[in-house]
């Protein structure tokens, strides 16, 4: 069986797309490619566990949890405040409120400082719920930051962190 006629994986399909991508496409920055690559996998694969085996089963998804766990940490703060630390939009925050606030998780009141903001804070039930979820993430997190030894862990940390605080060198769309 030839390597074309093989399933890829995903290591396998990076192998394959360095190939192609030089002889095809005449790229010459393959490795940026996997990097990057490989950072949204990785991303992907831990939030995935994260929800699958820890937030789901406790009726929340990672983006409620999310929304709940910055809540729960920064105290009572305005919606807007909520989507920049969450890295959510907006409008996403506002219909993850909604859901929360009929659910008894979430409190949302008007800013009496600004009429035109709300203010958003956890209920008690709430603050149960996400410190519960968060013990249970923080030992999934443990098992998976476990794998790379301590300076690994700090490496890692240190090299996205030059990833995203340079990101101002060049013309980054999205949010914060």
């Amino acid at each position: 069986m030839t390597d074309e006629q093989r399933p890829l994986d995903f290591w396998s399909f990076i192998a394959h797309a360095h190939r192609r991508l030089e002889t095809e496409f005449g790229s010459t920055h393959e490795l940026a490619t996997e990097v990057l690559l490989t950072l949204n996998r990785a991303s992907n694969v831990v939030t995935y566990d994260f929800e699958a085996s820890v937030h789901r089963p406790r009726g929340l998804s990672w983006s409620t949890f999310r929304l709940m766990f910055v809540t729960w940490l920064a105290g009572p703060l305005e919606s807007k405040a909520a989507a920049l630390l969450t890295g959510m939009s907006r409008a996403a925050v506002s219909n993850l409120t909604k859901t929360l606030v009929e659910a008894g998780l979430m409190d949302r009141e008007v800013d009496p400082r600004d009429k035109r903001s709300a203010r958003l804070s956890l209920t008690e039930a709430g603050r149960e719920k996400v410190s519960d979820a968060y013990r249970a993430q923080n030992e999934r997190e443990y098992a998976w930051a476990n794998v790379l030894t301590e300076a690994e862990q700090r490496v890692l940390v240190m090299l996205l962190e030059k990833l995203i605080t340079n990101r101002s060198e060049f013309d980054v769309r999205g949010r914060n």
